[in-house]
């Protein structure tokens, strides 16, 4: 099959188009005929060397995919051959076949189309574990979502206006994607390149009370002002270090406020877990795919053979939602 490949790790010229034998799934797997998959931060990442696949997954660049099922292993039930189907997956996304849990399926709704559901697993599915399942984000609360514009970021402002319609959400953002923010449904957009402590803006837009979650990927350099916008109980979820890992905390305000500070990914889960929330997504979220209630944001879909100008793109912020890599046609 055809796959993106890399003999080294670095910039993304790195990534070439190339050939590899096609996998087989194991009793418990299927599958999947990829028919898109998309571009995530932690593939650039991975590309750079510094984050390898969870043991025993492809080395192959891809966190999701979308196509339909090809083969299925012998434990698997539920799941046929021909089914229209998304997946997260660890690793193998940038290939024309791919391997997938059959507890890490999701099926593809009727009005969604494949390019829509390869962006659905791992900016979707990240918003909806840290902002609800671990965030709590309740009706009528107010959560700072950090980083404009990208895909887990529109994500979560999306899943927040679909399941919690009267929450308030403030969202910092680059300039050049404020506008496009706010038509989204963010309820107050600070520019982060003039305003790097957001403190005060926040608590006068809280009347002082403070924010009840935060979704943040930047890290060290925005645990103070994070802490300090953070209300009475609140919880701060940290699915990102871009800025450093090292800062200064307040343990005495924290404990005084009763705060949470929580770390966050999801590839490296076990996969029993990953399932588990999974299915949570399914049950809560995917209705809001199914009625366009929600509809994925794509910047561009790129061939699979301009891999390298996809990447780019990502690596330049010069996206709004996600990039899409269209591997085959349906």
């Amino acid at each position: 099959m055809k796959a993106v490949l890399m003999e080294e790790f670095g910039a993304a010229e790195v990534m070439k188009l190339g050939e590899i034998d096609t996998p087989s799934p194991k009793t418990n797997e299927v599958l999947i005929k990829v028919v898109a998959t998309s571009i995530n931060r932690p593939d650039l990442v991975q590309r750079e060397g510094k984050y390898p696949p969870p043991p025993g997954d492809s080395e192959v660049l891809g966190l999701e995919v979308a196509g339909t099922i090809a083969a299925v292993g012998g434990e698997v039930s539920g799941w046929k051959v021909g089914d229209r189907v998304m997946a997260l997956v660890g690793g193998g996304g940038y290939a024309e076949y791919a391997v997938a849990y059959a507890n890490h399926l999701m099926p593809i709704p009727e009005s969604m189309s494949f390019e829509e559901a390869a962006c659905v697993n791992e900016s979707y599915i990240t918003a909806f574990l840290n902002v609800f399942m671990i965030g709590d984000l309740q009706d009528g609360q107010t959560a700072i979502l950090h980083g404009g514009g990208g895909g887990v970021n529109t994500a979560a402002i999306q899943l927040a206006k679909a399941l919690t319609p009267n929450a308030k959400l403030i969202v910092t953002a680059h300039p050049n994607k404020i506008e496009r923010v706010k038509k989204l449904g963010a309820d107050l957009v600070i520019d982060f390149t003039t305003t790097p402590d957001f403190t005060d803006i926040v608590k006068d837009f809280t009347s002082k009370k403070g924010v009840d979650v935060i979704l943040d990927h930047v890290g060290a350099k925005y645990l103070k002002p994070n802490m300090a916008s953070l209300g009475y109980t609140g919880k701060l979820v940290i699915i990102g270090i871009i800025s450093g890992i090292k800062a200064e905390l307040n343990l005495a305000l924290m404990m005084v406020k009763r705060q949470q500070i929580i770390g966050s990914v999801l590839r490296s889960r076990p996969v029993v877990e990953k399932g588990e929330i999974i299915a949570e997504f399914t049950n809560r979220a995917l209705p809001k795919f199914a009625d366009r209630s929600i509809v994925p944001i794509i910047e561009k879909v790129f061939p699979l053979d301009q891999v390298v100008a996809a990447h780019q793109m990502m690596e330049a912020d010069q996206h709004f939602g996600k990039i899409v890599l269209k591997i085959a046609d349906a």
